[in-house]
Formats: structure tokens, C-alpha cells, sequence
């Protein structure tokens, strides 16, 4: 099978305004493969109700997640965009899981471990949720599946869960690889953090100019003055360089922070209206273009509509397999 051919399935959970942190990490990757692979790309509304109990918020979240996606390049004639709830193959899907999979196996799950070891009240659903991802991704018959490392383990699960259902019911489902794209590190916050909403440290990606400025300005820095040499691995101003700078002016920036070869020094004043003027450069044309999306109120509805007939399809067909293999099926 060549790569053109292979199933790639990933999602989009709408759980609030992406930010610059989200682009990097995922969204950028979801718009490059389309052209490698056979992308399914669902909107995980499922998922969102683990921590989303708002009607409204989320059928705007929905929405709006959809026309970040459709502005940074995600296009509905190379992928297939649907909503997950469309697809009820996947919750059928989900359950036949949880009657093969005990409980000791999913509370090594990072997301119920880190639930527990805060003392939260844990539902159901975020418990079992990595059984529900497993159904995501099985049910399309996926070859790979796109994840930052700290999510690879979502992954394994699957495989293990695929490779359990196959021993119990047959060779049924084969089991899927994980993409860990390398170089696609952590993006810093501007507090110096992972970059998240849950930490209210985000540049938001479709942020407005004064938005992008309050933000940069707010970045923490030493009392180094302009004429003192910086440490370029610990300032997160220059962390965020890295990201929206050509390698050309990196490099002199890199220079003038240590005050290398001759070059006059940089403030971090100087150092933070540049970083400004380029995540401008680059935010400007990606407002613009989720403007001209916005004026076709039907877009949405058409986009997820026709991706969920297509996903569907796949869905039906593995259920009959499965039901089938579990006997289902008189």
C-alpha cells in the first residue's frame, strides 16, 4: 500500500478558541498530511461533553473549530470533515469495547491518573474515554494516527484493544501506527509554561493586533539590559522567535542576545516588538481568510454533512464486520 493510500484519522476537539500552541502542535500537521494520505478529521463533540455541559457553548465550538481548520488550510475536498456524533457506529463501537476491557487496564491512563492524583471527581466518560478514541480510530480502519508524544499512548491503547478484540473474535481490525512528527516541540506559554488555556498563558491564533501585543508584552524576562549577554535557551521570547522568524533573522537575533562577533546587543523591548511585528505578519492573512469563510452561514453544515455520508460508509461496513465476528448478527 503506498502512503497516498493510507487511512489517516485524527480530530479536532471544540473546546474553546485555538491558539498558537494548538496551530504548531497539531492544526499545521492536519493541513500538511491531507496531501500524503487519506485524512478522516472529526470534530470530537463526544469527547468535549467529558468537560463541556453548555448547549449553546459547544454548538458554537462546534462551529467555530470548523472555520479555524477551513482557514489555516484544511481542505474538505482532500480530507473528510465530519462530526463525530454523526457516526452512532462509534459509541456501538465503543461499548463492545468496554465488554472486552477491565478497569485496571484504563486506570493507567494518563488522563484518569492525573484526575486522580488531583482529587477530582471522575466521570464515567472521562474514564472510559480512551475506549472511545480506540472506536475513533478502528472503526475507520486507520493505518496512522498523528500525536505529539504526550499523547502516544492514546495510540497503544487502540493497538491493545484491537489486538484483545482480534484474539477474542478473529482478525478483525488491524492495528495503527502513531505519527510523533520530530522537531514539533512543546510551544511555551507566555508565563514560560506549556502553552495552554487551562493556564490562561495563550496567544490566541486568531487574535486581534492589540490582542498579539498585550500578550508579547506580557512575557516575563530577566533585568539583563540591552548591552548584556542572554541566555537564548531560557527566554521564552526568543523560544517563540523560533517559530515565526525566518532562520536568517533567528540567527541575528540569536547573535546580538549572546553580543557575538561584533554585534550590538538586543533589549527585550527591541526583541519583543519584533516578535509582535511577525506574529502579526503571520495572523493577519488567517483572520482575513476565516472572515470570507464566515460569510457562507451554510458552509459548516454542507462541509460536515458530506464528511459524515463518507465516514459513514467505513463506519457501516467495519460494524457489520464486527457484529458479525461477535455474533451479532442470527
Amino acid at each position: 500500500m503506498s502512503q497516498a493510500q493510507k487511512i489517516l484519522v485524527t480530530a479536532m476537539k471544540p473546546t474553546g478558541a485555538p491558539h498558537i500552541g494548538n496551530y504548531f502542535g497539531m492544526m499545521k500537521q492536519a493541513v500538511e498530511y491531507q496531501d500524503s494520505y487519506q485524512s478522516f478529521i472529526f470534530v470530537a463533540d463526544l469527547h468535549a461533553l467529558t468537560t463541556l455541559h453548555d448547549a449553546r457553548a459547544l454548538s458554537e465550538s462546534i462551529h467555530n473549530i470548523v472555520l479555524d481548520y477551513l482557514a489555516v488550510g484544511l481542505d474538505p475536498e482532500k480530507a473528510t470533515i465530519f462530526l463525530q456524533s454523526s457516526i452512532p457506529e462509534i459509541t456501538e463501537l465503543g461499548w463492545i469495547f468496554n465488554c472486552i476491557t477491565t478497569m485496571p487496564f484504563l486506570m493507567r491512563a494518563h488522563a484518569f491518573k492525573d484526575a486522580e492524583a488531583k482529587n477530582k471527581d471522575i466521570s464515567v466518560g472521562t474514564f472510559d474515554y480512551p475506549l472511545l478514541m480506540a472506536a475513533d480510530i478502528l472503526i475507520q480502519d486507520a493505518d496512522v494516527v498523528p500525536v505529539g508524544q504526550d499523547q502516544k499512548q492514546h495510540v497503544e491503547i487502540a493497538r491493545d484493544t484491537a489486538e484483545k478484540f482480534n484474539l477474542t473474535f478473529g482478525e478483525t481490525f488491524h492495528l495503527p501506527e502513531p505519527i510523533i512528527r520530530e522537531g514539533v516541540g512543546t510551544v511555551p506559554g507566555t508565563d514560560g509554561r506549556k502553552m495552554s488555556k487551562s493556564y490562561g498563558n495563550t496567544i490566541p491564533l486568531f487574535a486581534t493586533d492589540e490582542e498579539i501585543k498585550k500578550a508579547v508584552m506580557s512575557i516575563p524576562t530577566d533585568s539583563k539590559g540591552v548591552d548584556e549577554p542572554k541566555d537564548v535557551e531560557s527566554d521564552n521570547v526568543f523560544a517563540l522567535h523560533k517559530l515565526f522568524a525566518s532562520d536568517e533573522e533567528i540567527k541575528s537575533i540569536e547573535k546580538r542576545y549572546r553580543k557575538a562577533d561584533g554585534e550590538a546587543g538586543m533589549g527585550y523591548k527591541e526583541s519583543k516588538d519584533i516578535l509582535v511585528e511577525n506574529i502579526m505578519r503571520f495572523i493577519a492573512p488567517l483572520r482575513e481568510k476565516r472572515k470570507e469563510f464566515e460569510s457562507n452561514p451554510n458552509l459548516v453544515q454542507e462541509i460536515l454533512q458530506k464528511g459524515g455520508e463518507v465516514a459513514g460508509v467505513r463506519a457501516r461496513a467495519k460494524m457489520q464486520e464486527v457484529r458479525k465476528n461477535t455474533g451479532l448478527i442470527i
